[in-house]
């Protein structure tokens, strides 16, 4: 089976957005190694894996019971106990690679990492299946080909969607701030700049429901050659079932 990267910061990234590929992808027998900064341990945003802060909000925003279980787990895996820096990552050594999210400050380095981004750029050049959901689009739309364009340049995507990103921000901003903008631009805003026509942006249908096991057309994702997007946890399931089948091509 399948070598796969999941690339991480060293914390606040979404528990969802990496435990449940790592858990789907793990049961169909591949091996899944992560890398992050510096090589030091990584942590998910606490607030989405606990609640605490989102108030009523919080059985919206946080993670559900499918995500928090995954999590559960991922936090006893060997692999993502002992993860690899940025710097020692080779793309001949992966199938394939993974780029997940999060929105909190913690995730900056993760997705300004430009040892990060020419790794990725040497995967979409060997034409590797590479996944990326929220705010993972940013670190692969930030990538830049031989022509130093874009690697999303020419290629549909999607991202985080502007919606979600500023209903989030809005219900919470009164005692949050700014917890929910990584950036005073959208995730959809640079990731559309990084394409060559902003209609090859795709937003998907709008929905609160997230995906899971059984329920899969919950999820939204766009696939282009080997290049899958999605928009945010609630994505997660879908988008890790597609993923596995770019690797089975």
């Amino acid at each position: 089976m399948a070598k796969l990267l999941i690339a991480l910061p060293n914390q606040d990234f979404d528990p969802t957005e990496v435990a449940v590929p790592w858990r789907i992808l793990q049961a169909k027998g591949h091996e899944l190694v992560f890398a992050t900064p510096d090589g030091g341990p990584a942590s998910a945003d606490p607030v989405m894996v606990t609640g605490q802060g989102l108030g009523l909000l919080a059985g919206v925003l946080r993670a559900d019971a499918n995500g928090r279980q995954a999590y559960e787990a991922l936090l006893r895996d060997a692999a993502f106990q002992r993860p690899l820096a940025y710097a020692a990552l080779q793309a001949d050594e992966f199938a394939g690679l993974i780029l997940p999210g999060g929105h909190a400050q913690g995730v900056r380095p993760y997705l300004e990492s430009t040892a990060l981004q020419a790794f990725v750029a040497a995967m979409f050049a060997l034409d590797k299946p590479v996944g990326a959901i929220c705010h993972g689009s940013v670190v692969a739309a930030r990538s830049r080909d031989a022509q130093g364009r874009s690697v999303l340049h020419g290629r549909r995507s999607t991202a985080l969607t502007a919606q979600m990103e500023l209903t989030a921000w809005w219900l919470t901003r009164a005692w949050m701030g700014d917890y929910y903008r990584t950036y005073p631009e959208t995730v959809q805003s640079e990731v559309t700049r990084a394409l060559a026509r902003p209609g090859d942006f795709d937003a998907g249908p709008v929905s609160l429901r997230r995906d899971a096991p059984g329920h899969l057309g919950l999820g939204f994702a766009v696939r282009d050659g080997n290049y899958l997007s999605a928009r945010w946890p609630g994505d997660a399931h879908r988008f890790a079932e597609e993923f596995a089948l770019m690797l089975a091509r």
